[in-house]
């Protein structure tokens, strides 16, 4: 088996924004750290709090932020302050595969709400009010999607909330993280844009995809003052406020967001081209651009071999793209068997190396399907 290559990663290969990496140094050689609250640096949590005040229709206040250890740490907080034993989770799918465990640890149950590639996934409002029941609990979607690079731009955000304003018990969580790597005329909006009376919406982001703070572990929750407070109080409890020179770091490429977000959609401009291009050769699989993310998501289920169940199928899919030298996350976890996700945030010479495995793989499977 040749070396492995993999296209597999959720991290990009991008370098530590210089203003970062300064930031952090001043903050160690200025002498003793501080301690900080667990909430966070109070500079940090203005900064973000500023940058969603720049939207129209948002007034978030620093109050509402908790800078966190990694955006999963968010997720697992909110999870843990609103979920009780059994509530059910509405999870429209495909979606990110760690949703799953970090719901039920947090004592909450999935439901899965399947949307369909053949209408872009769209997230059919009056689909949603059939899948809610008296047991939901959270809706948590992710704008943009990973693994599809879908975007839910306003009037689509506008109609789902027409349908969740008459469950006033339930929340909604709006996993962010990639909401400055988009390839789109728009900007990705974010759910804190709409009124929330009832102090129901829940965001989390972070900064180690659109802001390239790979390995730096700073994440960041937003949610109404008092759910805020109790996921400070227990981000006290088990570990504590995040590195200083971390945030430090984050606070400086908050600042710079929009030259740093830019110059990382300028680089993934080359690879993008480059996979979209070769994904277009491949017989049998439909051409879908995502909007957002680094990731493609293709429909290889032309290439399936038989099977009892797709999902079986997809594991051996899956298996043989291994043994061409090519790692995949394979998207049976995100409930699509049959479809694969591609990373095209690495270096371009592996990536054309990558793509040419990928070809000659599939070629093996079913020569009549591709020349």
């Amino acid at each position: 088996m040749p070396e492995l290559l993999s296209l597999a990663s959720g991290y990009g290969t991008f370098l530590t924004p210089a203003v970062a990496a300064e930031a952090a140094i001043r903050s160690i050689q200025a002498g003793q750290l501080p301690v900080v609250p667990a909430a966070g640096l109070p500079l940090l949590q203005e900064a973000i709090a500023g940058r969603y005040q720049q939207l129209e229709g948002t007034s978030v206040t620093p109050g509402q932020v908790v800078i966190t250890p990694g955006a999963k740490a968010a997720l697992s907080l909110l999870l843990a302050a609103v979920l009780r034993p059994g509530d059910e989770v509405l999870l429209p799918t495909p979606n990110w595969f760690g949703f799953w465990e970090l719901i039920t640890q947090a004592g909450g149950v999935v439901r899965e709400l399947p949307l369909s590639s053949a209408d872009g996934y769209t997230l059919h409002p009056e689909q949603v009010r059939a899948a809610l029941t008296p047991r939901t609990r959270l809706l948590l979607f992710s704008n943009p999607n990973n693994p599809t690079g879908r975007v839910y731009q306003p009037e689509e955000l506008g109609a789902l909330l027409a349908v969740t304003q008459d469950f006033p018990n339930l929340y909604l969580l709006s996993d962010e993280i990639y909401d400055l790597i988009s390839f789109a005329s728009k900007p990705t909006p974010s759910l804190l844009e709409f009124p929330d009376p009832r102090g129901r919406h829940l965001v989390v982001n972070g900064f180690s995809k659109s802001l390239a703070l790979i390995g730096w572990g700073v994440g960041y929750l937003v949610a109404p003052e008092p759910l805020a407070r109790q996921c400070a109080a227990r981000l006290h409890a088990t570990g504590g406020a995040v590195a200083v020179p971390a945030q430090h770091a984050a606070l400086a490429v908050t600042q710079a967001a929009a030259s740093v977000a830019s110059g990382l959609v300028s680089q993934l401009h080359t690879n993008r081209a480059l996979m979209l291009a070769h994904l277009a050769t491949l017989p049998g699989v439909p051409l879908v651009v995502p909007e957002a993310t680094y990731y493609f998501f293709p429909d290889l289920r032309a290439y399936l071999p038989p099977a009892p169940r797709p999902q079986a199928a997809a594991d051996q899919l899956v298996q043989h793209l291994r043994q061409a030298g090519l790692e995949v996350v394979n998207g049976s976890l995100c409930c699509a068997p049959g479809f694969v996700r591609l990373s095209y945030a690495v270096p371009e010479p592996v990536l054309h190396e990558a793509l040419n495995r990928l070809s000659t793989a599939l070629r093996q499977l079913d020569p009549n399907l591709v020349g």
